[in-house]
């Protein structure tokens, strides 16, 4: 296991390099001068050059990018903008800040919304799932198959908004959406989020359900489970020993996909619940034409998704013991 950790991890590191050597070299392609954009609209030619040397921008791009690289590890000074104290993704000429510090500063939000709303569809999803594969072709089957559906069908932002108008302005059973930091409080915390949390769970939900249960039906099919049952094991062993732990392995891959993308930015949710978390950040950072702010969380969501993809691979060998790392 730790022959196989140490070799993913050393996998993951080169795959983030080139991650970042891509998106560091599509920052210059993408058509605008950063320095002229953190000038402001009058600017005169001493200022557009000062600009471009305060941001590192009168280098080689290769110059650039090992400074790059460099100020994640170590630091970097900015000739007039001051010391970039490690990790160090740039600086944001919109912000007027370190990126890094403006990451740290919303990604609480982000980990709150996708920490609450993974606990909700991954009960309930795989859950429902197990329930709907034991009762095959029975009415509680069948409900949990079309309500899957349903909900694989909506959108976000169809059913957020209506959850809003509804539950918010009409019927008046919660709050508006907001974010409170789980230290100050967590009533408040949980009682913020609720609403997104519950739409996302609406839309995930439905697709564990449907994975859950058709995972669920193959396994019971398995030899193994029948010559289980035929030594006379109750259905209960049979359902939690064997079959559930078969389910759990395409389970446990969609899900650290699912977690990744959540930390890496819900883009959608946050835009449609007024939330200031990593989704927000990189939208406004295309709006702004703010390019050190949207590479990094190009990188950043690049990073969750790399990592939990190793973690994925370590809990297969976990959940089912016929699985070997090598």
């Amino acid at each position: 296991m730790l022959r196989f950790l140490t070799r993913r991890s050393i996998g993951a590191l080169f795959t983030l390099l080139i991650i970042a050597v891509v998106t560091f070299f599509m920052f210059f392609a993408v058509p605008g001068d950063p320095a002229r954009l953190s000038c402001g609209k009058v600017c005169p030619p001493e200022s557009l050059v000062l600009a471009r040397h305060n941001l590192g921008l009168d280098h080689p791009i290769f110059v650039q990018f090992v400074q790059w690289l460099a100020g994640i590890f170590v630091g970097r000074d900015y000739p007039t903008l001051g010391h970039c104290p490690a990790p160090c993704l740039g600086y944001s000429f919109v912000n007027k800040e370190p990126v890094f510090a403006a990451i740290v500063d919303r990604l609480p939000v982000t980990i709150s919304l996708t920490i609450g709303s993974a606990i909700i569809f991954l009960v309930f999803g795989v859950g429902t799932g197990v329930i709907a594969g034991l009762r095959q072709g029975k009415p509680l089957d069948k409900i949990a198959s079309v309500s899957s559906l349903i909900g694989a069908s909506v959108q976000i932002y169809f059913i957020g908004t209506l959850a809003v108008y509804f539950l918010v302005f009409q019927w008046h059973v919660v709050e508006r959406p907001r974010y409170v930091p789980f230290t100050e409080n967590p009533l408040e915390w949980a009682y913020g989020l609720l609403i997104p949390w519950i739409v996302l769970a609406v839309i995930f939900t439905a697709n564990y359900t449907r994975m859950t249960r058709s995972t669920m039906v193959e396994q019971l099919s398995e030899d193994f489970v029948r010559t289980a049952r035929a030594k006379g094991m109750s259905n209960r062993t049979v359902v939690l020993r064997f079959a559930l732990r078969g389910t759990l392995i395409p389970i446990v891959t969609i899900f650290g996909i699912d977690l990744a993308t959540l930390i890496g930015g819900a883009i959608i949710t946050e835009t449609t619940f007024s939330l200031q978390g990593i989704g927000r950040l990189s939208i406004a950072a295309v709006v702004d034409s703010d390019l050190p702010m949207l590479m990094a969380t190009v990188v950043l969501a690049a990073a969750a998704i790399v990592v939990f993809n190793v973690i994925v691979d370590a809990l297969y060998a976990v959940i089912d013991p016929r699985v070997r790392l090598t």
